[in-house]
């Protein structure tokens, strides 16, 4: 068989769900064509392979590519300043009544241009891409008007023409309700549905609807909406949910067929059965918690007992999680959340990819799939969760290059 690269004497956590734990292989061997695994698993069983390039691995650990599978990555701004006003005591209803908070990340967002926001993004998708990551999810939802919504959204996908980085941009209108519609949350909505979605869907700017359900977002029967809309123009959809109070959100995802719902501190046992039922993946962002000091941990237990799918990811964004690394985000769901090393490793690479809607592009090393890979100078997988502040990335491969 002729291929182009091949990465030897290597040992593999291949993450593939048909072996048991990480997969895991000694003395592996992965071959790459066109961009495509063609082989992944142990040397003795690889068939005869020719390639342009070997690269001898000595020994060095490959997983698949990682994934960020939820940041809103683009926006203007930083909050520093109210993360400094929090120190002091000041509430978030205080900070947000004084023009901070989302309407503050609002007003840079829309003061910046396209170039702008994609120039303010690329150090911190930089960040991500030095620690293995190799498909990055990217939300709008600072915007929060037609125009400035679509620059986001474009930002983000310009971020994959500045790197060798794969970008799935999410529509996230329904993040907050911006100024000009206080007190008429319901014509926000309609905004949304009626111009927003249809001009999203028309323009291919995003393939899935996002919302933020919740007491200071939107309701459940708003949320509904925004996914009926989704539907009628053939977007996927995912949802902030349970994060700061119940309204079984969890549920309605499910019932839309939604790819994920995330947050989900306060699900409860209803939701964790309509998302096993429906196959919805539950996306955990421990540094949020962290950041806000949360104290309701999301019940781990219960999704693990159902076998709800648990990805994990870095929320990065101004406010609550100004986070950019995969690798403190799998130490923080160990440590806060007590997941095992085997559930944050699949969390950032075969789980991030369903709840990305990308199980059979990415996430494990398996042949057809594409050959992203990070390859590390560790002795076991764990020292990839174990570690903080400590990158052993020695290589990365997107797309076999």
């Amino acid at each position: 068989m002729r291929c182009d690269r091949i990465w030897r004497n290597a040992r593999l956590a291949t993450l593939a769900p048909d072996r048991p734990g990480l997969g895991e292989v000694e003395h592996g061997l992965v071959a790459a064509r066109d961009g495509r695994i063609v082989f992944a698993g142990p040397q003795a069983d690889a068939p005869d392979l020719e390639a342009r390039e070997t690269v001898d691995c000595d020994g060095r650990w490959i997983t698949p590519g990682l994934i960020d599978c939820h940041t809103h990555l683009v926006h203007g701004g930083d909050r520093a300043r109210e993360f400094e006003l929090r120190l002091a005591g000041a509430s978030y209803e205080e900070i947000a009544r004084a023009g901070g908070g989302i309407v503050s990340t609002m007003r840079a967002t829309r003061a910046a241009s396209e170039a702008e926001l994609v120039a303010a993004a690329l150090p911190r998708l930089d960040a991500l891409i030095a620690e293995g990551a190799t498909t990055v999810e990217v939300k709008s939802g600072y915007g929060l008007a037609l125009d400035h919504e679509l620059k986001q959204l474009r930002a983000a996908r310009a971020l994959a023409g500045a790197r060798d980085v794969d970008i799935v941009p999410t529509f996230l209108g329904a993040h907050a309700l911006p100024p000009e519609f206080a007190g008429n949350a319901d014509g926000y909505i309609d905004l949304v549905c009626e111009a927003m979605i249809p001009a999203v869907a028309e323009q291919g700017l995003a393939g899935a609807v996002d919302a933020f359900c919740e007491g200071i977002g939107f309701s459940l029967d708003q949320t509904r909406r925004v996914f009926e809309a989704a539907k009628r123009h053939g977007l996927k959809v995912k949802l902030h949910a349970e994060q700061l109070s119940n309204l079984h959100g969890a549920a309605l995802a499910a019932e839309f067929g939604g790819l994920s719902a995330d947050h989900l501190e306060h699900l409860d046992e209803a939701g964790v059965a309509a998302m096993k039922a429906a196959d919805t993946t539950a996306v955990l962002l421990p540094g949020a918690y962290y950041f806000v000091r949360e104290i309701v941990l999301p019940p781990i237990a219960a999704l693990r007992a159902a076998g709800v799918r648990m990805a994990l990811a870095t929320d990065c964004n101004p406010g609550t999680s100004p986070l950019t690394s995969l690798l403190l985000t799998m130490n923080m769901a160990a440590t806060l959340f007590r997941m095992t090393v085997d559930e944050c490793l699949a969390g950032v690479t075969r789980e991030a990819a369903h709840a990305l809607g990308r199980q059979d592009e990415i996430g494990t090393l398996e042949a057809g799939k594409r050959c992203d890979l990070a390859i590390w100078n560790i002795e076991r997988p764990a020292e990839l969760v174990y570690r903080m502040g400590f990158n052993p990335l020695h290589a990365r491969v997107w797309r076999g290059k």
